[in-house]
């Protein structure tokens, strides 16, 4: 393949293929996985840019040198969001920061979903609904605000988030639960269905 637009529509799979056999085509994974890691930072609460970038560059580090070890029985998405939660995790460790997602951006698509989800379909005002969810969110504890922007906003599946999580499908459903029971009571009771 001769131009970066072509590389970008390859499988996951191709693209660690590519890399491993050429390390300056690892430059097409980070292409693909920049944005969509960056929006995932900066929703599990990175709040600056500087630590955003100090992180991704980090999170590509470990997955370029981790590379010839990835399990090909996982998505290689799930892999890849796995080390950024790692990094995420030990960031935050270091700077004993509580992360906070006020910063974070909330799609359409996601609160649509989340909003209906967890019956705020009352609200007719898209923008102060969001607003709701976000100061909801910012609530909730961080694991989870993880799993609830996991499933709704990175569109994960369960065996996505099993993978992601390191925990049984079983117990990602009961955590999902969990984390929609806490955004529910941290959301004002007068907004929520009867």
């Amino acid at each position: 393949m001769d131009n970066a637009s072509s590389n970008l529509e390859l499988e996951d799979m191709e693209l660690v293929r590519l890399s491993l056999a050429d390390p300056d085509k690892f430059s097409y994974i980070i292409q693909r996985y920049q944005e969509k890691l960056g929006r995932y930072l900066r929703r599990l609460g990175a709040n600056n840019e500087e630590d955003i970038q100090d992180l991704l560059q980090d999170i590509f580090l470990k997955v370029y040198l981790n590379l010839n070890d990835f399990d090909q029985n996982l998505k290689f998405s799930s892999w890849i969001y796995r080390i950024a939660h790692n990094q995420v995790i030990s960031s935050f460790r270091k700077k004993q920061v509580r992360p906070e997602a006020h910063a974070f951006p909330i799609d359409n698509i996601g609160f649509d979903i989340l909003a209906d989800d967890i019956s705020l379909d009352k609200l007719s005002d898209i923008h102060l609904s969001q607003a709701i969810i976000k100061t909801a969110l910012e609530k909730v504890s961080v694991k989870h605000r993880e799993i609830l922007i996991l499933k709704f906003f990175e569109d994960k599946s369960y065996e996505e988030i099993s993978d992601i999580l390191k925990k049984p499908q079983g117990t990602v459903a009961s955590l999902l639960n969990r984390a929609k029971k806490s955004l529910k009571n941290a959301l004002p009771a007068n907004i929520l269905e009867n």
